[in-house]
């Protein structure tokens, strides 16, 4: 089958560079909008193709979900041979269990309306939820850009710097970097008290006249990061302060809470398009990562040196 890269609107930049990776160029597609907002994707050349459909479902979510299915729906009606989704960003991942009685389980939701849809396999980077495989019914890769991250930080990361994990879902994301970067692993205590605000109940390991580096897979409002750096503060750590992040959503107030002065790096990826930001945000991206998978799935090679378990 003959390999086709198809680019969602969602992050078209990131799509086209996945395409150049690969030395070609994407399918053509466009996404017509009605008045009131409904959508009617249009996809071209795909027919008896091994297309892989680049759409992260980053803000706004909900348009760029309905966009994906549509799009999928296009491909599958016109005779793809397989398509594979590359959702970088996989919105909707931490919606993973039910907290309270009457809540949906909105990773799974998304997950069968894929399937549904005409996805025949997934590939994510990162993702909120580490088992997602789980609740797939079609086979899912979760690729990780931690290495990409961690290349980026080698050289302005001091020898004495700690890795911290800003709550407890986040530690086997630190001791990832922490094994890259040769550094000590620490965990802040967390309970989230809302999907903007949260409290921080402690440290876990010495940050008393360390720098620190804080990684997360995602900084959405930077709540979870700005309580974390108030705790590396009260514990004694260096108002010395590097960010790392997969997924910059950066909605506000991240900005205002990154612009800290005791912050002096942010890292995150390409996985969603990066406009306005912190002043001290650095962009790395993953184009040469998504083209390496997408190549080797399209060869039926094993992943396994790129996937989150690795």
């Amino acid at each position: 089958m003959t390999l086709r890269i198809v680019a969602g609107t969602a992050n078209r930049g990131l799509a086209e560079a996945v395409a150049a990776e690969l030395y070609m160029e994407p399918a053509a597609s466009e996404v017509e909008r009605f008045p009131d907002g409904e959508l009617r994707p249009v996809v071209a050349n795909v027919r008896g193709a091994d297309v892989y459909l680049v759409q992260p479902t980053g803000p706004p979510v909900n348009d760029h979900v309905i966009e994906l299915l549509l799009l999928l729906d296009a491909c599958r009606r016109d005779r793809a041979g397989r398509v594979t989704v590359v959702a970088p960003y996989f919105g909707y991942a931490r919606q993973d269990r039910r907290r309270r009685p009457g809540e949906a389980i909105g990773v799974r939701v998304m997950a069968d309306a894929l399937a549904t849809a005409g996805a025949g396999r997934l590939v994510v980077v990162d993702p909120h939820m580490p088992a997602i495989e789980a609740v797939c019914a079609m086979p899912t890769d979760a690729l990780t850009a931690v290495p990409v991250l961690a290349n980026a930080l080698w050289e302005r990361l001091p020898a004495d710097a700690v890795v911290v994990a800003p709550d407890l879902g986040a530690v086997r994301l630190a001791r990832h970097y922490a094994r890259l970067l040769s550094r000590p692993v620490v965990m802040v205590r967390k309970t989230r008290l809302t999907g903007a605000d949260v409290m921080t109940e402690g440290l876990v390991g010495e940050v008393s006249g360390r720098p620190a580096l804080l990684v997360d897979d995602m900084i959405t409002t930077g709540g979870t990061i700005d309580a974390a750096v108030d705790v590396l503060l009260a514990g004694g750590a260096q108002a010395d302060i590097a960010v790392s992040a997969t997924h910059g959503v950066l909605v506000e107030p991240a900005a205002r809470r990154l612009a800290r002065p005791e912050i002096h790096d942010v890292v995150v990826t390409d996985t969603l398009p990066q406009r306005d930001g912190p002043r001290t945000r650095r962009v790395c991206s993953i184009a040469p990562l998504l083209a390496d998978a997408i190549g080797r799935l399209h060869r039926d090679e094993p992943l396994d040196e790129l996937l989150v378990h690795a």
